[in-house]
């Protein structure tokens, strides 16, 4: 199969899962207004439950069927019967998991009506196969599907949710679309997928392999998502679930411009290595690191220096306790840039997941233990804290094995000048943001000033990464003049 641009799919991805984040971040300053903290923080709280349903009927089967589909991509046989027998493992695997939830949630108590809505996100994850299109490189299928069902989305929450009680309406448009974006990708298997006769298929052979990636997505999970179930039950306080679903809104939003290029390098990396090339798997690694340090540095910097002016307008009223929980989580940007680089990218695309795997579970261990100590004082801001410390020690782990590929200070090398310009640049908006009143307008001012303070640096330093992407753009240009 012929390679794909890695420039276009880390377009097309990032379009993907910029839609997946961005078109809720759209309704976030709306739905804050018109639904109010507590019932935010009561779809947070309950969307955490059922996402640990999700997992665990899925499997490992998303993260092992991108690998297994790019190691097979040039043998359509090959990727066919692994496409079949994964997606059948996962449909039984999830009916299972279905009833379960169903028994334990659906059935009584304060948000079982909310919990049977959450059913359809449980069906849902059963007709999820983006896995199987990222395997091949065919990010563009993703997004035309991703982008219709989103926007009508979104078009449906502004015209049905009006007020607290129509809460459930956000919930089933939420689920509802989800579901409807995934059936809408297996329009385009036929081009894809030949017939496998049913003897074929071998769904024990891959038992094995998903549940050693199930492992570290269980331990992932625990400081992804149970940060909100703990900060729940260890304060009683919705309404401080709601400042932390809010804030992880906006973090995630600045998360997907970094980990775009993550999902396409992995079939890249995998599909170079299962060749022997490792010249190529150096190079992909090499421009990861260079592309975290060059979007991670102002990104985390510059929602630093902007949070305090920037979450009065955008949430309205009575979110104030957003402010310090976004400022405390923007370092994990950093951290989760730098071990989605060591820990999928390399660990997993080279069939070293057990080290992954430990990595990710000393990670949730000292999250939960962070957790414990600081959300009872400190609530949404010490799960944030907890969290980079989390990641930040995921890392350090990582790094121990990663010294075949490149050592610490390698890595480090390839941020130094982003990190000069992007203190730079915080010091610069921070005073500017000091004399400038709450408005949406002087937000695009301070953001703008940051941007242009941030690239000025970078072309006096020279840096070699951005210097490249000028001299790509000028190469454009002239080809379109010519």
């Amino acid at each position: 199969m012929k390679k794909k641009s890695i420039a276009k799919n880390y377009l097309f991805n990032l379009i993907y899962q910029m839609l997946t984040i961005l078109l809720p971040l759209i309704t976030t300053p709306y739905l804050s207004r018109v639904l109010q903290a507590e019932p935010i923080g009561i779809f947070g709280y309950t969307m955490s439950i059922v996402t640990y349903f999700v997992l665990f009927g899925s499997l490992g089967i998303a993260m092992y069927g991108q690998r297994e589909i790019a190691y097979h991509q040039n043998n359509k046989k090959e990727f066919s019967k692994s496409f079949l027998e994964l997606l059948l493992l996962r449909f039984i695997s999830l009916l299972v998991t279905i009833g379960l939830f169903y028994f334990i949630y659906g059935r009584e108590g304060n948000y079982a009506f909310y919990y049977r809505i959450l059913i359809i996100q449980l069906v849902a994850s059963m007709f999820d196969i983006s896995w199987f299109f990222q395997g091949l490189e065919e990010f563009d299928k993703t997004v035309i599907r991703n982008l219709i069902v989103k926007v009508m989305s979104l078009i449906l929450i502004f015209v049905l949710v009006k007020n607290p009680t129509d809460l459930w309406k956000y919930f089933a448009i939420s689920v509802g679309s989800e579901l409807i974006g995934n059936l809408s990708l297996f329009l385009y298997l036929p081009k894809y997928i030949i017939k496998i006769p049913i003897k074929d298929l071998q769904l024990k052979k891959h038992i094995k392999p998903t549940i050693l990636l199930f492992l570290p997505q269980i331990a992932i999970q625990i400081y992804t998502v149970l940060d909100k179930t703990m900060i729940g039950l260890l304060t009683n306080n919705m309404a401080e679930v709601g400042f932390y679903e809010q804030a992880q809104k906006v973090v995630r939003a600045a998360l997907v411009l970094i980990s775009a290029l993550q999902t396409v390098m992995n079939s890249r990396i995998a599909a170079a290595y299962m060749e022997k090339n490792y010249d190529e798997v150096k190079n992909c690694l090499k421009k990861s690191f260079q592309f975290v340090w060059f979007l991670g540095i102002p990104l985390a910097l510059g929602l630093i220096a902007i949070a305090s002016k920037f979450v009065p307008w955008f949430y309205g009223d009575g979110f104030d306790g957003v402010t310090n929980i976004l400022i405390f989580t923007t370092p994990i940007l950093i951290a989760i840039g730098l071990n989605g680089i060591t820990g999928i990218q390399y660990l997993v695309q080279t069939g070293k997941q057990n080290i992954f795997t430990v990595s990710v579970i000393i990670g949730a261990f000292t999250n939960v233990l962070f957790n414990m100590i600081l959300i009872p004082k400190y609530g949404g801001a010490g799960a944030a804290i907890a969290s980079v410390a989390a990641e930040s020690v995921i890392l350090i782990y990582q790094l121990h094995f990663f010294k075949d590929q490149f050592l610490f200070r390698d890595i480090l090398k390839f941020g130094v000048k982003n990190i000069i310009s992007g203190v730079i640049m915080l010091l610069v908006v921070s005073y500017v943001v000091t004399y400038l009143k709450v408005s949406i307008l002087n937000t695009m001012i301070e953001i703008f000033i940051g941007m242009l303070t941030y690239f000025l640096m970078l072309f006096i330093l020279k840096e070699s990464f951005f210097v490249d992407i000028l001299r790509q753009i000028l190469v454009g240009i002239k080809r379109k003049r010519g």
